[in-house]
C-alpha cells in the first residue's frame, strides 16, 4: 500500500483572500458541503478573529459539516486563538491553525515595535516564544493543532528548524512550511523539506504540510516536490484561487499524484469525480472565471481540435489523453469543430448526432462546414444540423444563388442585386425594399418572375455569440400550395435569400414550373 497524502483545502480562507472576492456564511457552507463530497481531509473554513461574519461562517461550517476536520486560522495572538476555539466549539473534528513569521524579512518588517526586542536577534527569541505559547494555548481548545512558520521559503534554515522543533514540543500535530511569497523553486523547496526531516529531531511526531503560492507559477510543482521529499499533507485551493497570483491548485496536485502514482508512490482520499463540479461551484460563487486552458478542469482540458489530434484521439483515446474526463467529473471528451478538425472529426460528430452520410454527402457537408468554420471560432452541433438541412438531400435546384450584393445604411435606400444560376443560364436583377432582407427577396422575385407570396418570416440564432449562425425559415404560398424554406448562415441576409430560394425551389418542383430561359 502506498502512503496517504492528506489534502487540506483552504479555498474558504486563503482562496477568499483573492482580490475582489467575498463569501458570506451561506456561500461558505455551500462550498464546504461540496468539499465534504470531494472528500478532502481538512477544510480551513476561515479566520474567525478577522470579522464577526467570518466567525459566524466558521461556526456554521463547524456545526453543519461532518467528515473532514474543520480548521480555523489565527495569528500567534491569544485573542485570535480563543476566537478559533469558540468558533470551532461545535466541530466534530476541530483543528486550530496558528503560527507566526519565520523569515528575517517578516520578523524585522512585521515586528518593528521594540516590545518584541531591540535587535533582530532579540526579536527572533521573542518570536520563538510567541510560537510556543500559541501552540500551547491552541491545545487547550483542540487536540489537533497545526503550526505555520510563515515565509518559511525565505527563512534562515537553522532558525526555522529550531522553531519547528519547539512547536512540535509544544504540541503541534502538523507543521506547515509555507512558501508564502512563491519565492522558492522546486529543487530548493524539496531540499528544505528533506532538511527538516533530517535535522529536526522530533519531526516524526508531526506531519509535514506544504503550502505554496503561485507568484512564479511554481505552486503545484513546489507542492509535488514537497511530497516527493516527505511531506504528507498538501494545502491549496480549488482552481488555484487566492492572494495575489493564488495558491497551489488542488485539482492539479490531486490528479498529478493520481495519474503519476507510479512516480510519486502516494495516494489521496479525494473523490476526483467531484473535482469539476467543485471547480464550477467555486468559480460561480467567487465570481472568478476558470480559464479554458486550465489544467484538469478548464473547458479545453479534454477538448481536441486539430485534425491530427482528433484523428489520433478517435482511434485511441490514450493517444492524446493521459486522464479520462469521467475521472474528474466531466461527462466526456469533446471534439471541438474548427477549420482544423478535418473530415474524420466531422463524420464522427455527425454520426453521434444520428446522421450517416455517404462519402459524397460528407464531402458536400464538409465544404459548407469549412465555409462556416472560417468565420467562427467553433462550429456547434446546431450549426451542423442547420448545414445538413441546407445542403444534404435537397430537392432538384431550379434556382441557385451565385451572387448577392446589398447596399444599405441609415441614410441609404436598401438595394439588393442578385445573380441566379438556372438550368440554362444565368439571371440577374436588382430591387429596392424597406430593408436589406425585403430588398433581397424582391430582387429574387423579380428575377424569377414568381407569384409566390411570403406569408411568414422567422429568424433565430442557432448558436451563441456575435458570430452566431442565423437560421431563417420562410413560409411561401402559391396557387394554394404552401412550402417552408430554410437556410442558415452567419450572414442573416444571405440566409434570408437562400431560405427564400429554398422555398421557391420547392414550389417549382411541386408546380412543375417551366425553367426560365436566361
Amino acid at each position: 500500500m502506498s502512503e496517504k497524502v492528506a489534502v487540506f483545502d483552504t479555498t474558504l480562507r486563503d482562496g477568499e483572500q483573492a482580490a475582489g472576492t467575498r463569501l458570506g456564511s451561506r456561500e461558505k457552507l455551500m462550498i464546504a458541503r461540496q468539499l465534504a463530497r470531494l472528500n478532502v481531509d481538512v477544510i480551513e473554513a476561515g479566520y474567525p478573529a478577522s470579522s464577526p461574519q467570518d466567525f459566524e461562517a466558521v461556526e456554521l461550517v463547524s456545526r453543519e459539516i461532518e467528515g473532514p476536520a474543520i480548521c480555523a486560522l489565527s495569528r500567534a495572538v491569544p485573542a485570535d486563538i480563543e476566537s478559533c476555539g469558540q468558533a470551532l466549539a461545535k466541530a466534530h473534528r476541530p483543528r486550530i491553525h496558528t503560527g507566526i513569521g519565520a523569515s528575517d524579512i517578516h520578523i524585522s518588517g512585521k515586528f518593528q515595535d521594540e516590545r518584541y526586542g531591540k535587535t533582530l536577534a532579540d526579536k527572533k527569541i521573542r518570536i520563538l516564544q510567541m510560537a510556543v505559547d500559541a501552540v500551547k494555548l491552541a491545545r487547550q481548545f483542540a487536540d489537533d493543532v497545526e503550526f505555520y512558520a510563515e515565509d518559511a521559503g525565505r527563512a534562515e534554515p537553522a532558525y526555522l528548524f529550531e522553531m519547528i522543533a519547539a512547536a512540535i514540543d509544544a504540541g503541534a500535530t502538523v507543521v506547515n512550511i509555507p512558501d508564502t511569497t512563491g519565492y522558492t523553486v522546486p529543487e530548493q523547496y524539496g531540499a528544505l523539506i528533506r532538511s527538516l526531516r533530517e535535522k529536526v529531531a522530533n519531526i516524526a511526531r508531526a506531519t509535514i504540510s506544504v503550502h505554496c503560492h503561485d507568484d512564479l507559477g511554481l505552486a503545484v510543482a513546489n507542492s509535488l516536490y514537497g511530497v516527493l521529499s516527505g511531506a504528507r499533507q498538501v494545502e491549496g485551493t480549488i482552481n488555484g484561487v487566492g492572494e495575489r497570483a493564488g495558491n497551489a491548485a488542488l485539482e492539479e496536485v490531486v490528479m498529478a499524484l493520481r495519474t503519476r502514482g507510479d512516480y510519486f508512490g502516494v495516494h489521496t482520499s479525494v473523490d476526483a469525480r467531484e473535482l469539476f463540479r467543485t471547480s464550477r461551484l467555486v468559480s460561480d460563487l467567487l465570481g472568478i472565471k476558470v480559464p479554458p486552458n486550465k489544467a484538469v478542469v478548464g473547458g479545453n482540458a479534454f477538448s481536441h481540435s486539430s485534425g491530427i489530434h482528433v484523428d489520433g484521439f478517435l482511434k485511441q483515446r490514450e493517444t492524446y489523453e493521459i486522464m479520462r474526463p469521467e475521472d474528474v467529473g466531466i461527462v466526456e471528451s469533446r471534439v471541438v469543430l474548427t477549420a482544423r478538425t478535418g473530415r474524420h472529426g466531422l463524420r464522427d460528430r455527425l454520426q453521434k448526432l444520428g446522421y450517416k452520410l455517404s462519402q459524397a454527402e460528407l464531402n458536400q457537408a464538409y465544404q459548407r462546414f469549412l465555409a462556416i468554420a472560417d468565420k467562427k471560432q467553433e462550429v456547434f452541433d446546431e450549426d451542423l444540423i442547420a448545414i445538413l438541412h441546407d445542403e444534404i438531400h435537397p430537392l432538384p435546384e431550379i434556382y441557385r444563388l451565385e451572387y448577392l450584393h446589398i447596399y444599405s445604411g441609415t441614410s441609404a435606400i436598401p438595394t439588393a442585386t442578385v445573380r441566379l444560376r438556372v438550368r440554362d443560364g444565368v439571371l440577374s436583377g436588382a430591387a429596392i425594399g424597406d430593408g436589406p432582407v425585403d430588398a433581397a427577396c424582391k430582387a429574387i422575385s423579380q428575377v424569377t418572375g414568381t407569384a409566390a407570396r411570403l406569408e411568414r418570416y422567422e429568424i433565430r440564432a442557432v448558436t451563441s455569440g456575435t458570430e452566431a449562425m442565423g437560421e431563417v425559415t420562410v413560409l411561401l404560398e402559391e396557387q394554394g400550395r404552401k412550402v417552408v424554406g430554410r437556410a442558415a448562415s452567419t450572414d442573416v441576409i444571405e440566409a434570408s435569400a437562400r431560405a427564400f430560394l429554398d422555398g421557391l425551389n420547392k414550389l417549382a418542383n411541386l408546380l412543375t414550373a417551366p425553367v426560365l430561359k436566361g
